[in-house]
């Protein structure tokens, strides 16, 4: 907001679900979409949970946990959505959050034995359908995965600097370097909706090799040349060097 970035949708995971997030939100005439913690608590008075022959469920006391509500959901009430040709067995339902009003829940398994782990995904808009939502939800999953290969390729979070200017400074390289391993990863004529050949990893490991090929090639020229062992590595280590004070 403050460097004036368009946009419209806010997409977090579990841990930033809160009251004052959602609250400013609001106030700012933002949508939402999150990942729910599976122990959150719904109001049982804010919706009505049919079995199979369509006869209500009751729900003692006032608020039921996500995951007590799960199993109670008949099978007979998910529906298949497929986005990005992967498709999930649905189910939708608006409900009351306490402390966060009136949204809608996606419960979302990937298989239609309706087995395994499954997902809950919450908005604020009650009026959007299950494929809009986790649609849109999943753009978010390019930042989980330039999260990870930046901490474990990229050195991301492994900086020594204290001033903020510099530790930006090394956030920037990061970014660029995944920004062109990113290149690497794509085919030769990319075209739209086409996906990487290889991973970033792998794009790493490919960098890497060539740059000990590089060094190698280097050394063995130079030796050919005559020039000496001890010159050869004081040039390829200079910046290892401890620095003599005068």
């Amino acid at each position: 907001m403050q460097h004036k970035v368009p946009f419209r949708v806010l997409l977090f995971d579990s841990w930033y679900l809160a009251e004052e997030l959602v609250s400013m939100a609001r106030y700012r005439k933002k949508d939402w979409i999150s990942l729910l913690k599976k122990h959150r608590n719904l109001e049982t008075n804010s919706f009505v949970l049919k079995d199979a022959a369509g006869a209500p469920i009751r729900l003692e006391g006032p608020h039921i946990a996500v995951e007590d509500l799960v199993p109670r959901i008949p099978p007979t009430a998910y529906r298949p959505v497929t986005v990005r040709d992967k498709t999930s067995w649905t189910f939708t339902l608006a409900v009351r959050l306490p402390g966060l009003g009136k949204v809608r829940l996606v419960v979302s398994f990937k298989n239609a034995a309706l087995t395994g782990t499954y997902a809950v995904l919450v908005t604020n808009r009650v009026d959007w359908g299950a494929q809009r939502i986790i649609t849109l939800y999943l753009q978010r999953w390019p930042i989980e995965t330039f999260y990870q290969d930046g901490k474990t390729h990229l050195g991301l979070d492994e900086y020594r600097m204290r001033s903020a200017e510099a530790i930006q400074k090394h956030w920037c390289l990061v970014f660029v370097a995944y920004s062109f391993l990113h290149l690497d990863c794509l085919p030769p004529l990319p075209r739209k909706g086409s996906l990487p050949i290889k991973t970033i990893g792998e794009a790493c490991r490919q960098q890497a090799q060539a740059l000990m090929q590089a060094v190698i090639l280097y050394a063995h020229e130079h030796l050919q040349l005559g020039q000496r062992v001890e010159d050869i590595f004081g040039y390829l280590f200079a910046k290892q060097q401890p620095v003599m004070t005068r």
